[in-house]
């Protein structure tokens, strides 16, 4: 079932000249060619998409949900790069959890479908085809992965429930959460905001929704009567770190330089307390500083062969960076496999994913340091894995810069990433060339090999090289 055509509609405005153009087939397993038949097949049957003759075509590729299950996605950064912003602000986390300082009960309702509840402006179709082995298709409803999605979405969300957000309602983009101070006030907040979502065909997904609690968790940040946990998540990486007990282990945290061989390490009481006081001051007023979406991110990652380690920071009073959360963790087992590239480069697709109530669609770019110079020039490659492609397309919401930062100079985020409850893992002898450079060059370099040692032989000009390289090798003269 289709959404109605409302005044919500999302247009898609190209810039002057701009021009679309067939984009590649992009390779596909077994199992994922069956998903994309059996999708295809059961969007034509709801009527979002429709068969297409567009001069457009962006690829598709598929990600894995939470579940395992696959989600298909379309490649639109050539059709976002040259559409116009829309720059309808989203909500501040800041805003968001102020409404919510006093409320005692809640319910969280997850739209089903999505950004699909909402149609693609008529005579914009063309622009948001795709191409398959399976045929061209264009969508009708609003996909996932259009630059102007977000906004679009948020500008029809907080229309439909203008009179209550920030007064029984919060939402951000498709999460919806109710709120009252007075538990016996909350079935008709609730019922409320069922009946304008009926009224206008918009529909839950139950699994997903959770009604009348005292304790949940909105969009990362666990709510209850009591305050939220996400001051405590944001310094978390710092006030879990255990206290080092060897030379090397302290040597993650920086201070250890007065140390020498053969110097004993004797840690007591005092030194305890010192550290557990260095952790405190590091986590808190004037160090720790409260965001302010005005101002621009710094964001500084790191990552060693287990784990990666984070940084978040603004510009404080004092013109200084100074923290605004903390981040660190270690990488899964397919994860520790990566090579150094992939893995700083996790290391910020997981930092952005972390924060993203703070840096998604900022109107000043997100300043991104990293102590591995080739990322700055990662997002202007021409080919890329697939890895690399669904990477790129969770990067499409954010507006960043990264810059290289040697490594002497991230001492921050290095630390995070190297503490000392990561077990150290014995890394394999890495290849630092991408793959692709390799491709099917080994066999054909021997056959070159195999013909011009022929070809040598061959030419009776060369016969006293060769034979003072093979025989005579000792006494050959130097130009030889």
């Amino acid at each position: 079932m289709t959404p109605p055509h409302r005044e919500y509609n999302i247009a898609i405005d190209l810039l002057p000249d701009a021009k679309l153009s067939p984009g590649p087939i992009y390779g596909m397993t077994d199992a994922e060619s069956k998903a994309l038949k059996q999708h295809i097949d059961e969007e034509l049957a709801t009527g979002k998409i429709r068969p297409s003759t567009s001069l457009a075509g962006a690829p598709v590729m598929f990600v894995k949900k939470a579940d395992g299950s696959l989600r298909l996605v379309v490649d639109y950064r050539k059709l976002n790069d040259v559409t116009h912003k829309n720059v309808y602000p989203l909500p501040r986390q800041d805003n968001l959890m102020a409404k919510l300082r006093h409320a005692k009960v809640f319910t969280k309702l997850d739209l089903r479908w999505g950004y699909n509840n909402v149609q693609i402006k008529e005579g914009d179709e063309w622009k948001t085809a795709f191409r398959t082995k399976y045929g061209l298709f264009k969508y009708l409803v609003m996909p996932f992965g259009l630059t102007n999605a977000p906004a679009a979405f948020q500008h029809f969300m907080n229309n439909l429930f203008r009179d209550l957000i920030d007064v029984t309602v919060v939402i951000y983009l498709d999460n919806i959460l109710i709120f009252s101070e007075r538990p016996e006030d909350h079935p008709a907040h609730v019922k409320e905001v069922l009946s304008r979502l009926l009224k206008n065909q918009l529909f839950c997904k139950l699994s997903k929704c959770h009604f009348h609690v005292t304790t949940v968790d909105y969009l990362g940040i666990v709510i209850s009567p009591a305050g939220f946990s996400m001051d405590q998540k944001k310094i978390e990486a710092v006030t879990s770190w255990p206290t080092p007990r060897t030379v090397k282990q302290f040597g993650s945290t920086s201070p250890a330089q007065p140390y020498k061989k053969g110097n004993p390490m004797v840690l007591g009481n005092q030194e305890e307390e010192a550290f557990q006081e260095l952790k405190s001051l590091v986590t808190k007023s004037p160090v720790l500083i409260h965001s302010n979406p005005k101002l621009p991110y710094y964001l500084e990652t790191d990552a060693s062969g287990v784990a990666m380690g984070a940084i978040l920071s603004q510009r404080g009073p004092d013109n200084r960076l100074h923290p605004i959360a903390y981040m660190s963790k270690s990488f899964s087992g397919a994860e520790a496999n990566y090579d150094t590239h992939d893995k700083e480069l996790l290391a910020i697709i997981k930092a952005l994913e972390e924060w993203r109530i703070f840096l998604e669609a900022t109107d000043k770019p997100i300043q991104v340091f990293t102590d591995h110079q080739n990322l700055e020039y990662w997002m202007q490659a021409r080919t890329f894995n697939c890895r690399h492609a669904r990477w790129r397309i969770f990067l499409s919401d954010f507006n960043f810069e990264i810059h290289y930062r040697p490594g002497k100079q991230s001492g921050k985020p290095d630390a995070l990433s190297r503490r000392l409850d990561y077990v150290d893992a014995l890394q394999e002898p890495e290849i630092m060339l991408p793959s692709e450079v390799f491709a099917n060059t080994s066999e054909a370099e021997l056959e070159i090999v195999t013909e011009i040692r022929e070809k040598l032989k061959d030419d009776p000009s060369l016969e006293p090289i060769i034979q003072f390289l093979t025989k005579d090798a000792d006494t050959a003269p130097p130009s030889i």
